[in-house]
């Protein structure tokens, strides 16, 4: 049993409900929430649609990369790129079985991403050109995963949080591989170095975006952040990246692809360009470089993997056949 759920929030007050008070006083004290605790359904509803875009990103997210695993330049270059490709997938196992204990059905969560139903980030829409993106997605996008994702292992529910902590362990592995990678290409011949800032143009701004919409327009942070399940505001994970991702392009001597980034002694921060929200809005809604290519592939590569899922259930069925059978025999003797 998962609780009774209804439509309550967090309120200022004290609860008539002793339920939902407890969860008040557990979200106040910066206590987690575990699956058989009560919870209002909007906050249920909130993780699944959370969680699910999330799991749903980590498997999308193989696909970039995964092109490059057959024409990576080196053997030591193609094991680094298939250990990241299986963490990836372990991810997403991670956190599809972290939305499960929310009561949802994992085949639910993903007929829910095949249909379009269900996001993930936009990010992994933009197609990886050559070598050098592999590099650009682990320094910039595992990058920016890692300023979002930290700040989840404090969330308020208690499996999320806890699959982040791993998580975000290999993502710095990720990050530094890529880092590497730019680093190596960027102190190689000028065509290595031109093929590096090439990528880092390209991926900048998309990662800029996968921090989420302006806090102003961002229709979940506010109540996210009320019962705990975000931390910080999508524009002040944005400014932390920036502010640490620049001097890290300094030391791999690549430019950051914004004529408006600066230093601003009186805020501390860097200053930097727009971001084209347009743009943003445009890949969310499925009209991104590759939308309907990493739909497609997901679909095919479920499609193929059935005869795995029905096999695997044929062994369960048959080993709780078993196990009942033992069950009744003990009793009868």
């Amino acid at each position: 049993m998962y609780g009774n759920y209804d439509t309550g929030s967090t309120s200022t007050g004290p609860s008539p409900d002793p339920a939902e008070a407890y969860f008040d006083q557990l979200i106040a004290s910066d206590q987690r929430i575990e699956p058989r605790d009560w919870m209002p359904d909007a906050y249920r509803k909130t993780l699944i649609r959370q969680i699910a875009q999330h799991a749903h990103s980590e498997i999308i997210g193989m696909q970039p990369e995964g092109n490059w695993i057959t024409r990576a330049p080196s053997l030591r270059r193609k094991a680094i790129l298939i250990a990241k490709v299986q963490d990836e997938a372990g991810h997403g196992l991670y956190l599809y079985s972290a939305a499960e204990t929310l009561g949802i059905d994992r085949e639910e969560l993903l007929d829910r991403l095949h249909d379009g139903r269900q996001k993930y980030s936009s990010i992994f829409n933009y197609p990886t050109l050559t070598w050098a993106d592999v590099g650009a997605i682990g320094w910039l996008v595992d990058g920016a995963a890692i300023m979002n994702q930290v700040p989840l292992c404090r969330c308020s529910y208690g499996p999320y949080a806890r699959a982040m902590v791993r998580i975000c362990k290999e993502e710095s592995f990720h990050q530094r591989q890529g880092f590497e990678i730019l680093h190596t290409l960027a102190h190689g011949t000028p065509d290595q170095k031109a093929m590096a800032q090439d990528a880092v143009n390209r991926y900048w701004w998309p990662s800029l975006m996968m921090f989420g919409p302006p806090d102003g327009e961002s229709s979940h942070s506010a109540q996210s952040t009320a019962w705990g399940i975000k931390r910080f505001g999508n524009d002040e994970l944005r400014q932390r990246f920036v502010d640490m991702t620049v001097p890290q392009a300094d030391v791999l001597g690549l430019r950051v692809p914004d004529e408006d980034l600066r230093w601003n002694d009186e805020r501390g921060h860097y200053d930097f360009g727009a971001v084209d929200w347009d743009e943003f809005a445009r890949v969310i809604r499925g009209d991104g470089p590759c939308n309907a290519e990493r739909l497609r592939r997901r679909r095919q590569a479920h499609d193929d993997g059935a005869w795995v899922r029905e096999a695997a259930q044929a062994y369960a069925d048959k080993h709780a056949e078993y196990a009942e059978h033992a069950e009744h025999e003990a009793r009868a003797s």
